[in-house]
């Protein structure tokens, strides 16, 4: 299953990455001031990500 992982990076800021089944990271997100804002943006991604068209950029 794949999973979000919080953590403080070393600048003090957390962080999520998604890592896929495999245990591959394939997402890293900015850096959030607290733990709380962290996870505020798992939620946003979790519930905007579904509808999220793909734009390849040139």
């Amino acid at each position: 299953m794949s999973k979000f992982e919080v953590y403080l990076d070393e600048g003090g800021k957390y962080r999520f990455r998604l890592r896929a089944r495999n245990g591959q990271i394939i997402a890293v997100s900015q850096g959030y001031k607290s733990e709380e804002g962290c996870i505020k943006g798992i939620q946003s991604v979790k519930e905007n990500a579904p509808n999220a068209r793909i734009i390849v950029l040139e």
